[in-house]
């Protein structure tokens, strides 16, 4: 691979998820394989990465401010942040030699905001992270999407699909520009508490995460310092899961673990390719 990237390798043979005989080589594999459908997802977005140096066993860490030695040719924005008191240079993937020298730095989870560089006060993307309470799991999450998806559309709104790469779902809305997170936040909110009215195993706040068997709509996400796991990230799990975008026709026969490492690049279907084409208005 040297040669053909401007990213110094280290370690690649490093075992990333020791249980599956990954190693770090094969990590960033998957990473080049999945940038054709990735990369305009990761665009214009600061990075927050969950890097694992010595594997998904070793524990890992959660990483904002780009690391230090890193090579000139990444690109940073830098964004003040009053609940930390001092500025924050994240890192931006809009290529594939950054997504390569994140791969290499074991970085193998990425969360994205729902904003761009360009107005980090105003969303482009609205999100409902969809969580089941065990005993509840993906069986009833996906009934909560689905669910969903039939409110979302009696109000005009067309939404996308995705796997967390753990037990739940995340369904978003990608936004026209102008609207605030307090707007997004309180109508996620909203919603939630609707169809927790009309379903009794749907829950709309976070102190109702306890009880056993439901599905929590979360919404505080929807803020400037939220963020979801990026599409086709990696997850650190047993599994080597990948947050998968899905078509909604697929729903109903997912299983844990369907979407993952070995699987996730021989998709002929890009269900997120289309995701801007149509932005919404939020309803009023």
């Amino acid at each position: 691979m040297q040669g053909l990237t401007r990213v110094k390798f280290s370690n690649l043979d490093k075992l990333l998820y020791p249980e599956l005989q990954l190693s770090k080589a094969d990590i960033i594999e998957y990473y080049i394989k999945a940038a054709p459908k990735m990369l305009h997802l990761l665009r214009d977005r600061t990075l927050v990465r969950t890097r694992y140096p010595d594997g998904i066993k070793g524990g890992g860490f959660y990483e904002k401010d780009i690391p230090g030695g890193a090579p000139d040719w990444v690109q940073t924005f830098t964004k003040y942040s009053a609940f930390v008191g001092k500025d924050t240079d994240y890192v931006v993937c809009n290529d594939l030699d950054t997504l390569i020298w994140l791969a290499n730095l074991a970085a193998l989870e990425l969360h994205i905001p729902l904003s761009k560089i360009q107005a980090v006060a105003e969303p482009d993307l609205l999100l409902f992270d969809v969580d089941p309470e065990p005993p509840a799991g993906l069986n009833e999450a996906v009934q909560t999407a689905l669910v969903l998806r039939e409110y979302l559309e009696s109000l005009g709104l067309a939404s996308f699909v995705k796997t967390s790469g753990k037990k739940g779902l995340h369904v978003v809305i990608p936004l026209v520009s102008g609207i605030s997170f307090k707007e997004t936040s309180s109508f996620v909110h909203a919603v939630a508490i609707e169809l927790a009215r009309k379903n009794d195993f749907i829950v709309s706040e976070r102190s109702q995460t306890n009880i056993p068997g439901t599905v929590l709509l979360d919404y505080p996400q929807n803020s400037e310092r939220g963020t979801m796991i990026a599409p086709y990230s990696l997850r650190a799990t047993r599994e080597a899961t990948v947050s998968t975008p899905l078509e909604w026709s697929e729903l109903p026969t997912l299983r844990p673990y369907d979407w993952n490492i070995f699987n996730v690049n021989t998709r002929k279907k890009a269900p997120w390719k289309k995701l801007f084409d149509e932005q919404h208005n939020l309803p009023v």
